[in-house]
């Protein structure tokens, strides 16, 4: 078995998440800035044994897709064609940034630590990894 790495896409910065080996796990890995995802997931991908890629699906309150699901095709395409032998599923991504929120104040951060939106990016992608471990 290989990793599932998980991504919550930004049109500034992207957070990533990943599983341990045997996909038991979701930890969040880091926040890339979303001009230097695809080296930096090339390079990822080429050292540890990445098995999956999920990537967040942004969806209104009416199930129709997010503005921003625009910028996540094009990402998707590059994706393909940069690392073609992972296959890439998506799952619902509604409601991460405000459960990451709430995950920050419960476990105790202080007001200035919870406004790094890039650890808001990588809590989100870690919580669209264990919904998508959930439901596998």
């Amino acid at each position: 078995m290989g990793r599932i790495l998980a991504i919550d896409y930004g049109t500034k910065r992207t957070g990533l998440a990943v599983t341990d080996e045997m996909q038991i796990i979701a930890s969040g890995l880091t926040t890339v800035d979303t001009k230097k995802l695809i080296e930096y997931l090339v390079h990822y991908v080429s050292t540890e044994n990445v098995e999956k890629i999920v990537v967040g699906l942004p969806k209104q309150m009416d199930n129709t897709a997010s503005e921003s699901e625009v910028y996540i095709q094009k990402f998707l395409k590059e994706l393909s064609k940069s690392i073609p032998q992972i296959t890439v599923d998506r799952i619902d991504e509604r409601f991460t940034s405000k459960m990451a929120f709430q995950t920050m104040i419960d476990s105790g951060l202080k007001k200035k630590q919870r406004q790094n939106k890039a650890l808001v990016d990588e809590i989100s992608a870690t919580l669209i990894l264990q919904s998508y471990l959930s439901s596998i």
